[in-house]
């Protein structure tokens, strides 16, 4: 029997306060998810705007609608909003909140109190890191990765943006020790190891990437702003400190930190998959434990973005290995999507869609990085467009597409409400055709020997950045569609009943939307995730 809720929006009330301090002062799991939804979302919205002005300066050479310096800080500003304040604690945050305690049988995460803090914690990170923008010396200009020396010397408000993601960089280690005890402690009866959904597999690889790699970031922040402020020392080599050792730090936890941004997503496909597809997931063990494979692989190739930096033949040799090491794992997933794809029966709506868009781009994504892990042809391609074509097709049609998917899949469960099915479907469309134009245009760019970072370039690249121009206004008018439709369906649309696309894990065996505490009674687990039949799913 369905339940369906016709007035959604109540929202988990626990504190007994109204308005916003109903919200910012909750300790439910639902509502903190949602908090970072709402809040990682608008950030992506904001960088996206960022993102257009960038294209719109290169569809021209010259000087089109800023200058060089303006340019710098627009592309600075764009990548730490779209890094630090959507892809990193966009997944984990939202969908992690969300999801994960009611698909392991749990009533709420293991610390309720902490998980607030944590959003604390990311909110005040994220207005520092907009002061920094309108304070001091103005906006960063040193690209996200804050390269020192000049992250060291330059007039622009860098330390306070430091500090802002230093601040950022504590949730995401909070959010990863509660993640690990709820997974490790809070499981219902029945739920073993091999009963765990693939989104929570990825969660907790997640997880622990958060609490090992991120103090790592947190200390090469402080270290900028000690160079700064007291004049350390630590990286300027005209006071025999070495920039490579800060390429080193920052590496140690950025390349990780790119399987912080893409793990969740591949949970996100590897539960939408068999749900659309009809048929119980393939290879359910090796899906999982390769997401414990890439944590910890990915770990150890920091150095294949170095390649260029005179490091010695054998380190070279070493890191190009464990890259292409690090690509198994990763294969093996795409193998098992495709494997689950075969013979099912494919319902191709919304949140099916975007996740096939995943499958493409990132395999797209995944096998040019593979270029870039061979140090022959990295030697070419370094610094060039393809590298910034490259990281979109990992991160935005990786990671961004597997949430636009999530957002489809879950959220309709959670407002009670759905959004218009044709309209999304038009919305995919213009994004997967833009998106493609865009970036492919630039990998072509950049095989051209167009550099990134530049404002302005040679007359010969102005005919494919014209067209990658074109692509982003397309991607643009998409991406205005899908949340005019999603944010309208979900307060507006038609209810929705107890399992609208006949999912066999926890979440959809509860009523719309979820109680406070998620189930009335502990639940029993009899079953796996994917197992339809014994879920009484036709």
């Amino acid at each position: 029997m369905t339940t369906v809720q016709p007035t959604p929006t109540s929202f988990w009330n626990d504190t007994g306060k109204t308005g916003i301090t109903s919200w910012i002062f909750s300790t439910d799991h639902k509502r903190i998810g949602l908090l970072y939804f709402y809040s990682t979302f608008g950030f992506f919205l904001v960088g996206v705007l960022l993102g257009l002005l960038l294209r719109f300066e290169l569809m021209t050479p010259g000087h089109t609608i800023m200058g060089p310096a303006t340019y710098n800080a627009t592309f600075t500003v764009h990548g730490v909003v779209m890094i630090f304040l959507f892809i990193i604690p966009g997944m984990p945050g939202a969908f992690g909140n969300l999801v994960m305690p009611i698909q392991i049988g749990a009533r709420d995460v293991a610390f309720p109190r902490l998980n607030l803090f944590s959003w604390w914690l990311y909110a005040i990170g994220a207005v520092i890191v907009l002061t920094s923008l309108f304070t001091g010396g103005g906006p960063p200009d040193t690209g996200w990765t804050f390269y020192v020396p000049f992250s060291a010397r330059t007039g622009t408000n860098v330390s306070l943006a430091v500090f802002g993601v230093f601040i950022i960089g504590f949730s995401s280690i909070l959010t990863g020790i509660n993640f690990v005890t709820t997974i490790h402690r809070l499981r219902a009866e029945g739920m073993t190891w091999g009963r765990l959904p693939l989104f929570v597999w990825s969660i907790y690889a997640t997880a622990w990437v958060q609490v090992l790699a991120t103090p790592i970031l947190g200390i090469t922040l402080v270290l900028i702003m000690a160079e700064r402020i007291l004049g350390a020392g630590l990286f300027d080599p005209t006071r025999g400190g070495d920039p490579v050792m800060y390429q080193h730090l920052f590496w140690i936890y950025s390349h990780p930190a790119v399987y912080i941004m893409i793990l969740p997503a591949m949970g996100v496909i590897s539960d939408v998959i068999p749900v659309f597809a009809r048929k119980p997931v393939f290879g359910y063990k090796m899906i999982a434990f390769s997401s414990l494979a890439i944590a910890a692989a990915g770990s150890l190739v920091w150095g294949h973005h170095m390649f260029t930096s005179g490091m010695s033949d054998t380190a070279i040799l070493v890191f190009s290995f464990l890259t292409f090491v690090v690509a198994i794992p990763s294969a093996i997933k795409v193998f098992n999507w495709v494997a689950t794809l075969y013979k099912g029966s494919i319902s191709l709506e919304a949140p099916m869609l975007f996740a096939l868009s995943f499958i493409l781009l990132f395999s797209i994504g995944g096998l040019t990085g593979l270029i870039q892990g061979a140090a022959a042809t990295d030697i070419h391609v370094h610094d060039t467009h393809f590298v910034v074509g490259h990281f979109h097709y990992v991160m935005f049609g990786g990671a961004g597409f597997a949430f636009f998917s999530a957002m489809h899949y879950w959220l309709p469960k959670f407002y009670g409400r759905k959004y218009a099915e044709k309209p999304a479907i038009i919305a995919w469309a213009l994004m997967f055709t833009g998106f493609n134009i865009l970036y492919f245009s630039m990998m072509v760019l950049g095989l051209k020997g167009m550099p990134r970072r530049y404002y302005t370039y040679l007359p010969e690249f102005a005919p494919l950045n014209l067209v990658s121009t074109i692509g982003s206004w397309i991607l643009a008018v998409g991406l205005v569609i899908m949340l005019v439709n999603l944010f309208r369906g979900l307060f507006r649309g038609e209810p929705v009943g107890q399992n609208p696309w006949g999912g066999a894990t926890l979440e959809w065996s509860i009523p719309t939307p979820p109680p406070t505490e998620n189930f009335d009674r502990e639940p029993v687990v009899t079953h796996g995730p994917y197992d339809f039949t014994k879920a009484g799913v036709p």
